[in-house]
């Protein structure tokens, strides 16, 4: 299989991967469409298009992050890995923590995670509204990233209880955003976050459009938030 897509569209986000990480991203391809015969992980499953719009994708992330050191990172509703693995094979140093509702992608997840020898990444089986009450995960992370499909009232309520202060929330959406935009910065402002800045940018060697949006956490989110199971999804705060 080759690797030019992936190495060239990294190479326009600032990265330049190793052969090893080559490798690894390679063996996850592989891994994914084995697994996606049995049971669905991905509708997308063409060679090209998993290197965009799932590997480069999760790791386009990179134009919204300054410091990228050691970082403490929760990947919420991560169901095949995206974007905590691809992030995971580029910095390695990151201690990353996988948080999926469903027990089945946690066992593909864990085979991943043993096939390409990664160190310093966990797999957590629950719901983010369950694991945000916890005190060694409550406000404990430096970065929360999530590519699941929920508007931005309910993902900052998932997301923004295990973000540190200081720390961000970063969710990654479609385009045509604007108002849901505008209808989150209320519940933002509730569960201490500010939307810090909204970047918009095309996948590389694709006319796919792609928005970034940071939202920072400025204060400690009220103890009761997130609310219980289902809530945050029926009900988005407004």
């Amino acid at each position: 299989m080759k690797s030019e897509i992936l190495e060239r569209g990294c190479q326009t986000l600032g990265i330049i991967l190793s052969g090893r990480q080559k490798d690894q991203f390679m063996q996850y391809y592989e891994l994914l469409i084995e697994w996606n015969k049995v049971m669905n992980l991905t509708g997308i499953t063409e060679f090209d298009e998993v290197m965009q719009k799932h590997f480069l994708d999760s790791l386009s992330i990179v134009k919204a992050i300054k410091e990228k050191k050691n970082m403490k990172v929760l990947d919420i509703g991560t169901g095949a890995g995206f974007p905590g693995i691809p992030l995971k094979i580029v910095f390695s140093d990151w201690d990353i923590v996988l948080l999926d509702s469903l027990n089945k992608r946690i066992k593909f997840l864990d085979e991943v995670i043993k096939t390409l020898d990664l160190q310093g990444i966990k797999t957590v089986h629950g719901r983010a509204e369950d694991f945000a009450k916890k005190e060694e995960y409550r406000e404990k992370f430096d970065l929360v990233v999530s590519r699941a499909v929920a508007n931005l009232s309910t993902l900052s309520e998932y997301c923004l209880p295990y973000v540190r202060e200081g720390g961000a929330f970063l969710s990654y959406k479609s385009t045509h955003i604007e108002q849901e935009l505008e209808e989150s910065r209320k519940a933002i402002s509730i569960l201490g976050g500010k939307i810090e800045e909204v970047i918009e940018f095309k996948l590389p060697d694709t006319e796919i459009n792609r928005t970034l949006i940071q939202v920072q956490k400025i204060k400690k989110t009220p103890p009761k938030y997130p609310r219980k199971a289902g809530m945050p999804v029926k009900e988005p705060l407004k």
